[in-house]
């Protein structure tokens, strides 16, 4: 069986990247903080790795040519928060590290959340879930 998950993205520019995500709260893997070649993010409790990767280096080992961020969406990472005001500090740090805010935080029901763009355009969803206030099935 499987033990860890790491999710691989291509990024123009490592050290921005590694500074932005570094400026919004996700820590850089000790292994990889003098690393040129690749970045590991660890996001969460349950230590998720995000590994940043230069375009070039992602295209060698996909053999794919990148989706453009621009033009479409290939993946929404979503981001469990604590409460409403971790996801507006997460959106504000976000958009002053340079990133975009996508979706305002908005309450529908029991879910409180708001998106961000990253420097390379993927885009990640924060969201806070009352589960108190969760409709029963």
């Amino acid at each position: 069986m499987s033990k860890e998950l790491w999710l691989n993205l291509p990024v123009k520019d490592l050290n921005k990247s590694k500074a932005f995500f570094s400026e919004i709260g996700f820590p850089l893997h000790p292994e990889h903080v003098g690393r040129e070649d690749m970045a590991g993010l660890v996001i969460g409790d349950k230590q998720v790795m995000v590994m940043l990767f230069p375009e070039a280096t992602f295209k060698g080992f996909t053999g794919n040519e990148l989706a453009d961020t621009k033009q479409g969406t290939e993946v929404l990472f979503s981001i469990d928060a604590e409460s409403r005001e971790e996801v507006d500090e997460l959106l504000r740090r976000a958009e002053q590290a340079g990133g975009t805010v996508y979706g305002r935080p908005q309450c529908e029901g029991w879910m409180y959340g708001g998106g961000f763009v990253d420097l390379d355009g993927h885009r990640w969803n924060v969201l806070y879930m009352d589960m108190s206030k969760m409709p029963q099935a």
